[in-house]
């Protein structure tokens, strides 16, 4: 009698003990390198200082967050576990970096200023160790609307809140010589709205800045010159780029395509966009098409994706919104990843990627990184309480036989 009284009582320190050991091995990231592509290394490689270390940037997109909505399974377990995600990538990638690439919110061009806040809150809770690293967030359609919607103060309110956007939602800095340039995809598909105009004036400043700097001109620093330090190596900037290959960019929205896009995780990949540079329903997960402002396959307009390339001439490109990974290169032979929803509101396996900028190679390098299904971690907690109770059944079925 005494030994299964022992027993039950040490059973719920047990179980206790079983879940924190296994909360710490299920929050940490699963990560695969994926294949390289066609980047061709910049001719002047050998001017790179080769004491520079390597840039790792985690990048992730589609948080979704609900703030003061959000329900109790949102708030003590979908969106608990995402902030144990998040720290737990920190601890093991140690990034030098975090880009959020839209979609903080998940309905956010609905909410008012005072429920923004709640989210912006439940945004910096999430991050926890990140909001101690430089970070960038763009802005996406659920976060400021579709078109006919699209406010121009309500835009500048919203990136007002978030580091190093201007007034349009746009941005450009550069960390450790790797330069940086943010659109606000939505305002691309609009037709004569004012958003769209600035961030025209955006391309077209960076644009004249790039051709200086190919040109060899010191003209760069005319009035756009200024700096604004943020953290040690991290400056704002409104000026241009300072190496041969254009910026880095980040879309919400990615851009037109044409010609073959891999999607997939992990070594396993498949075409499945087609030409026309829609994502066909098969690939769509069920319940995601239809959810926001714009459906999941939405791109930027072929002809504004056109005048990006010939203006910017981006060296690689980084956009989201469809909330699944791929993997596409472009006919000229620019790289763009498109990253997964880092939640499990809209997807069963969140992820996120991890860009590592090999300045003395003037190359970069992919990292996917998945975290735990949701349905796992579900099965999980079912058959701990199912077998918590059966040794409970069991134990209260035992004790009269010793008795007797």
């Amino acid at each position: 009698m005494m030994a299964a009284v022992a027993w039950r009582s040490l059973l719920p320190v047990i179980m206790i003990s079983v879940f924190m050991v296994y909360e710490e091995w299920v929050s940490f990231p699963s990560c695969k390198l994926l294949p390289s592509t066609t980047y061709s290394p910049d001719k002047h490689v050998e001017d790179i200082d080769d004491s520079l270390e390597d840039l790792k940037v985690m990048m992730v997109a589609n948080l979704l967050l609900l703030g003061s909505e959000a329900g109790f399974v949102n708030l003590y377990f979908r969106d608990y576990y995402m902030s144990k995600f998040f720290k737990k990538s920190f601890q093991s990638l140690k990034p030098d970096m975090l880009l959020v690439l839209g979609d903080v919110s998940a309905k956010g061009s609905e909410l008012s200023r005072t429920k923004w806040l709640s989210v912006l809150h439940q945004f910096d809770n999430m991050l926890g160790p990140f909001l101690d690293l430089p970070l960038h967030v763009i802005l996406g359609d659920r976060d400021v609307g579709e078109c006919s919607g699209l406010c121009a103060n309500s835009v500048n309110w919203i990136a007002r809140n978030f580091p190093g956007l201007d007034s349009s939602g746009c941005g450009a800095f550069e960390i450790s010589n790797i330069s940086f340039v943010s659109l606000n995809a939505v305002a691309l598909l609009c037709g004569n709205n004012k958003l769209r105009f600035d961030v025209e004036k955006v391309i077209e400043r960076e644009s004249v800045g790039l051709q200086m700097e190919i040109e060899g001109t010191d003209e760069a620093n005319n009035g756009f010159g200024m700096f604004s330090e943020m953290s040690n190596d991290f400056r704002w900037r409104v000026n241009a780029m300072k190496s041969g290959p254009g910026p880095v960019l980040l879309l919400h929205f990615p851009l037109y395509r044409s010609g073959k896009t891999h999607i997939g995780e992990g070594s396993t990949f498949k075409s499945i966009i087609d030409p026309s540079g829609k994502v066909p329903a098969s690939a769509q997960r069920e319940g995601f098409s239809g959810t926001g402002p714009y459906d999941l396959s939405q791109t930027v307009p072929p002809n504004a994706t056109e005048y990006i390339f010939h203006a910017l001439k981006p060296r690689i490109i980084f956009s989201a919104h469809t909330q699944e990974f791929s993997d596409h290169t472009h006919p000229d032979g620019t790289r763009e990843v498109t990253i997964p929803a880092m939640t499990w509101k809209v997807r069963d396996d969140p992820g996120f990627i991890v860009a590592t900028f090999q300045r003395n190679k003037s190359a970069v390098s992919v990292t996917y990184c998945s975290v735990a299904r949701e349905s796992r971690i579900l099965i999980a907690y079912t058959s701990a309480l199912v077998l918590f109770l059966f040794f409970i059944i069991v134990s209260n079925t035992l004790e009269p036989k010793g008795l007797s």
